[in-house]
């Protein structure tokens, strides 16, 4: 899992949003651009900004002993971080997480939700189940701000995060309803399972909800 915490008011993240573009193109990783609201005072409102987002991030900054919030700014698996234009750093971190061990996590529809299998890990695990709905593609003309005059693309935004559950290690079966899915309607839907004490992510697994 890749996630891009970035701002449509900020100057410096078009490379990096293009960048998770050409990552999403890749079937092994999870490619979100997750929009913060800090930059929204410096003329541009980010439409996919959102307060939770940002509070996520400066999770990740404990977890990761930063002392600041800043964008763009990738994090890989919940245990690696880089700016997100730095292609070779994030390249390279990509690898190092492609060696972490990996829960096998299913994610199928189900009605008007999803259904979120978990696995027996044959240990004592504690571990946020967080399902996040997030658009494929979003195309803005950004009107004011440090990227005025731009029609910027991005790709996987999230547009909603909710914890639906905890993973203690044993077989877990968790069905969701139209009222449990953040921003129902949107296109695509994933399960990120990660673990509370660290912030690594430990499985993911996305559907497509527009498909029967």
């Amino acid at each position: 899992v890749v996630e891009l915490f970035a701002s449509q008011g900020c100057s410096s993240c078009p490379p990096a949003d293009k960048f998770l573009g050409d990552l999403a193109k890749r079937d092994d990783i999870l490619p979100l651009s997750v929009h913060v609201d800090y930059w929204d005072y410096i003329g541009w409102k980010d439409p996919f900004a959102d307060p939770k987002n940002t509070q996520r991030q400066r999770r990740y900054a404990k977890k990761l002993g930063l002392r600041y919030v800043y964008t763009p700014q990738m994090v890989i698996q919940g245990a690696f971080d880089a700016t997100g234009s730095d292609r070779a750093k994030v390249k390279r971190q990509i690898g190092q997480a492609a060696k972490l061990e990996k829960l096998a996590v299913k994610i199928s529809r189900t009605g008007d939700g999803v259904r979120v299998v978990m696995p027996d890990a044959g240990r004592v695990e504690n571990a946020a189940i967080w399902l996040a709905v997030f658009d494929r593609q979003h195309d803005t003309e950004v009107k004011r701000g440090e990227n005025s005059g731009q029609t910027l693309r991005y790709h996987n935004v999230v547009r909603g995060m909710t914890r639906i559950g905890t993973w203690t290690g044993q077989p877990l079966e968790i069905t969701t309803k139209a009222s449990d899915m953040p921003s129902a309607g949107r296109d695509s839907c994933a399960v990120i399972v990660q673990s509370v004490k660290t912030g690594r992510i430990l499985g993911a697994a996305k559907v497509d909800l527009n498909k029967s």
